[in-house]
């Protein structure tokens, strides 16, 4: 039960985080959209390479 608790919690927050730079910064958002659109494949996987390895990290380092 406490896995679907801590799940929901994660779930939350990254919903609460995700939605900070639309609130803040639209017109932003709006341009590194254009810049993500642009990019190849290629270096996009990388990008999301890099931010799932940094996410292990950081989920590592928390526990």
């Amino acid at each position: 039960m406490m896995m679907w608790k801590d799940l929901g919690t994660a779930l939350a927050l990254l919903l609460v985080i995700e939605g900070i730079l639309p609130f803040l910064n639209p017109s932003g958002l709006r341009e590194t959209l254009v810049k993500i659109i642009e990019m190849k494949n290629g270096d996009l996987r990388m990008l999301g390479a890099f931010f799932m390895g940094l996410g292990l990290l950081l989920l590592y380092m928390v526990h």
